[in-house]
C-alpha cells in the first residue's frame, strides 16, 4: 500500500538525511541508548555540541558507567536537565554491566527505557523490525493519516501501519529526519515532503494536525536560599525529592532571619519558573547538612539555579 511512498521516503532520506550524527555510524547499543536518552528532551544540536563526546569519553562502555558513583553521572549530566533520566542510565547499566538486552520486551524493562526508546534500540542496534515512535514521528503519523486526536496505542497501530518492515533502519532514521527537517510543528514544507501524495493533512492545512492543547500558565514559585559559612566550608544538602533528586544544594529556608541579601536570581524549569531571593549567613544549620569548601562545591553537581547561587557567592567574596 505504501511502497511508492517509501521508495521516495529513501530517496529523500539518501540525498538529505542527516547521515552524518555520529549514532548513526555503528550500531554500538551503547551508545546509541545514550544518545536515545539525551535526545528525549534535548535538541539535537544542543546533545551534540556539549553533551554526547564528554559523557563517552568519561563513561566509554556500559561497564565504566556502571563503576561510576552517581555522583559522577550527574557531574557529566549537568545542564541537560531532567536529572532522572540520569539516574535511570546509571541504574539501566548496573542491571546489565557488560550489554544491553537486544529483545523489545527486556529493554522495556530497564529502568528509563519506555516503548519508543527500546524500538529504537532494537531498530538500530539490532536490525530488529520495529518503528520508533518520537515526538517528530507522532506527528508524521496524525498529519499522513489525517488524524486530530489519539492516544498512543492508536498511535502505535498507525505507526505499525505506515512502517517498511524491511528497511526497519533507513525508514526510522528517515522519519525522524522529515519530522525535524520538513514536517515541522510551526511549519511544513508539503511540496517537498517524500509523502505528500499520502498526506491526508494536505487538503485543510498540515498544521492543524494534531490539535493544539491549550497553554497553561506556568506558574512562579518564590524562594529563600541561604547560604550558609561555617570554618571556610559551606552548607548543601543532597535532594532526595523526585525533582532534581540527586542534585546538590544550598539550603532553602521560609524565613530568613539576621541574614545577608547578596543578590536575586531567576531560573526556568520546564514545568515553572523560580524566582529566589539568595542570602548569606555565617550561621550554623539546624537541619542535617553537609559542609564543603568552594574547590569542592564545583565539583559537585547543581542545580541551575544552585549554581546561580554560587556565581553570586563567588561574586560577592563572602
Amino acid at each position: 500500500m505504501f511502497k511508492e511512498a517509501h521508495r521516495k521516503l529513501y530517496q529523500w532520506y539518501q540525498e538529505n538525511g542527516r547521515h552524518d550524527l555520529p549514532w548513526r555510524q555503528n550500531s554500538d547499543a551503547y551508545r546509541i541508548w545514550v544518545s536515545e536518552i539525551m535526545l528525549q528532551q534535548t535538541q539535537v544540536k544542543t546533545v551534540l555540541e556539549r553533551f554526547y563526546f564528554p559523557f563517552l569519553e568519561k563513561f566509554p562502555t556500559l561497564q565504566a558507567l556502571a563503576e561510576a558513583h552517581e555522583d559522577e553521572v550527574l557531574k557529566q549530566w549537568e545542564g541537560l536537565g531532567y536529572y532522572t533520566r540520569a539516574r535511570n542510565l546509571h541504574k539501566t547499566a548496573q542491571i546489565c554491566r557488560d550489554a544491553l538486552p537486544q529483545s523489545v520486551t527486556e529493554l522495556v524493562a530497564l529502568p528509563g527505557i519506555g516503548q519508543s526508546t527500546a524500538h529504537a534500540v532494537a531498530a538500530f542496534a539490532y536490525h530488529t523490525p520495529v518503528p520508533i515512535m518520537d515526538a517528530n514521528v507522532k506527528r508524521i503519523l496524525y498529519r499522513v493519516f489525517g488524524v486530530k486526536k489519539a492516544n498512543d496505542r492508536e498511535l502505535w497501530q498507525l505507526a505499525y501501519r505506515l512502517f517498511d518492515e524491511e528497511r526497519p533502519f533507513d525508514y526510522n532514521q528517515a522519519m525522524m529526519d522529515i519530522g525535524a527537517m520538513l514536517c515541522q510543528a510551526k511549519q511544513a514544507a508539503c511540496d517537498r515532503c517524500p509523502f505528500n501524495d499520502i498526506c491526508k493533512a494536505t487538503e485543510d492545512g498540515p498544521l492543524l494536525y494534531p490539535e493544539k492543547r491549550a497553554k497553561k500558565q506556568v506558574p512562579v514559585r518564590l524562594k529563600h536560599i541561604v547560604i550558609h559559612k561555617h570554618d571556610g566550608r559551606y552548607a548543601l544538602r543532597q535532594r532526595q525529592t523526585r525533582f532534581l533528586n540527586g542534585l546538590w544544594g544550598f539550603m532553602e529556608h521560609d524565613e530568613v532571619q539576621e541574614a545577608q541579601h547578596i543578590g536575586e536570581i531567576k531560573h526556568q524549569y520546564s514545568h515553572f519558573h523560580l524566582h529566589a531571593k539568595v542570602y548569606f549567613s555565617a550561621s550554623m544549620v539546624e537541619e542535617e547538612a553537609a559542609w564543603y569548601t568552594k574547590e569542592e562545591i564545583e565539583k559537585l553537581a547543581l542545580s541551575g539555579a544552585d549554581h546561580k547561587a554560587f556565581a553570586l557567592l563567588q561574586e560577592s567574596g563572602l
